[in-house]
């Protein structure tokens, strides 16, 4: 029986662990298009804006280590875009495949929704991210499009796969 993961809101003292999960992903991945994995400092100045800008981050605890991380932040930063928010979810490389990443998709769903932001947006690295794709896909996203060659890393072109998904109300009310 494996340990009970537990979803929650982040705390500072989370920043190392989540700069190490997304630094695999920046070195080793195509999930981001960065190309050097940001200190602790810039990973808790990024977690700090969010916050304190009122959009939902998250964690997802086993036994006193985080397995995964997920944040809604803006998805651009003019005023008319403000009820909408991107998804970011990365999993720990050792818990891929648990259903950690759709555990903390579906919660940030629910707190997106909660803080009254009406459109989630999932900009994907790499069209191969069928793992990614599907995740989404499970969770109400449809595919909105695919910026073909956008990005360059590992020495090859890597397209971003758009897929958008509805919260709340979405757009069948104002807000």
């Amino acid at each position: 029986m494996s340990a009970p993961v537990v979803i929650r809101p982040v705390r500072p003292e989370d920043v190392a662990a989540i700069a190490a999960i997304y630094a695999d992903a920046v070195v080793h991945g195509t999930a981001s298009f960065e190309t050097e994995p940001p200190d602790n400092a810039e990973m808790e100045l990024r977690r700090a804006r969010l916050i304190a800008g009122g959009f939902p981050y998250l964690v997802a605890e086993t036994e006193g280590s985080i397995m995964g991380y997920a944040y809604a932040g803006p998805y651009r930063p003019r005023v008319a875009y403000r009820h909408t928010v991107e998804d970011s979810v990365y999993v720990h490389p050792g818990a891929h495949g648990r259903g950690i990443g759709r555990r903390l998709l579906a919660e940030l769903i629910l707190q997106a929704e909660a803080c009254g932001f009406r459109q989630m947006i999932a900009v994907i690295g790499d069209s191969a991210q069928a793992p990614s794709i599907a995740l989404h896909r499970s969770l109400g996203f449809r595919p909105v499009g695919t910026l073909a060659s956008v990005g360059f890393k590992h020495g090859r072109w890597i397209d971003s796969v758009l897929m958008q998904r509805a919260l709340g109300e979405g757009d069948r009310t104002l807000p």
